[in-house]
């Protein structure tokens, strides 16, 4: 069978996933290969990540606003069906904001410079947010907000409702834990050798935060900017979303993501990072 595989030239892929020291190495080669994109492809990717985690949300609005599932079922299968949208970014090849904060680790290795840094961070953030923001005109251009009698448009104005009422303490604390568990799953992906490996490795992380009430502020780029327009024209309780709570949101989650993703990126580096291949 070998002779037969090395005649036809097969590769050969190892079956088990790479370990974490590997796993350290790859994710500071991938911060510098995303330091060295142009700012065109790098916003045009951030683009479609932003677009990708909104179809996500959308897809968990949609499954939420079945009002008679108990509390159980509509927070964990919800947590799946938002797992489409890292799905999407991970195997299709995006640039995510939140994913993204795990480049705190070539940073301290000084493999890139601190300015590279906050140059990918600002041009994928607001890249993500415009790509939700096309995604959200697409979608409510497509009227899924009046799917089942109009209770999807209810559940996305409650969703929001819900994360611009947080108190800023909460908002920060709930934005570490939410890229806690989504640097977790990009971390499963550095690791993965095959896009199964991919898809079932991100689910549990994933469907975990989003079960959770984690605050992610590329998904609320979506999230709160639909339930705004949605109660501007009178769906839920009046003033219920305000673009004041929106961007009080947006600022705080961001600051608190980026903190969790810095986090698990020096907590592994600190571990694996000065590991020898033998």
């Amino acid at each position: 069978m070998e002779r037969l595989m090395d005649a036809l030239d097969v590769k050969k892929v190892a079956p088990d996933s790479l370990g974490p020291a590997d796993i350290v190495t790859k994710a500071e080669t991938i911060a510098v290969g995303k330091t060295k994109m142009t700012s065109l492809r790098t916003f045009l990717a951030a683009l479609l990540a932003g677009a990708f985690i909104a179809f996500g949300g959308t897809y968990f609005c949609v499954f939420l606003g079945d009002t008679t599932l108990p509390f159980g079922v509509q927070r964990v299968v919800g947590g799946i069906c938002f797992c489409l949208g890292l799905v999407l970014v991970l195997c299709c090849g995006c640039e995510l904001f939140t994913g993204n904060s795990l480049m705190m680790s070539a940073k301290v290795s000084k493999k890139i410079t601190c300015a590279q840094l906050l140059k990918n961070w600002g041009i994928v953030w607001v890249g993500n947010l415009v790509g939700a923001l096309i995604a959200v005109f697409l979608m409510y251009m497509s009227k899924v907000q009046v799917m089942n009698h109009g209770e999807v448009a209810m559940t996305m104005v409650n969703v929001a409702a819900g994360k611009v009422a947080l108190d800023p303490v909460t908002m920060f604390f709930k934005g570490i834990m939410c890229n806690v568990f989504v640097c977790l799953a990009v971390w499963i992906g550095f690791g993965a050798r095959t896009t199964v490996d991919k898809v079932i490795g991100i689910i549990l992380p994933i469907s975990a935060f989003v079960a959770l009430g984690f605050e992610h502020c590329v998904a609320n780029m979506s999230f709160l900017p639909m339930g705004l327009l949605l109660n501007s024209m009178g769906v839920g309780a009046a003033g219920a979303v305000t673009l004041q709570g929106v961007i009080t949101n947006l600022v705080i989650v961001t600051i608190g993501n980026v903190v969790g993703g810095s986090l698990i990126a020096l907590v592994y580096r600190a571990a694996y990072g000065t590991m020898k291949k033998d």
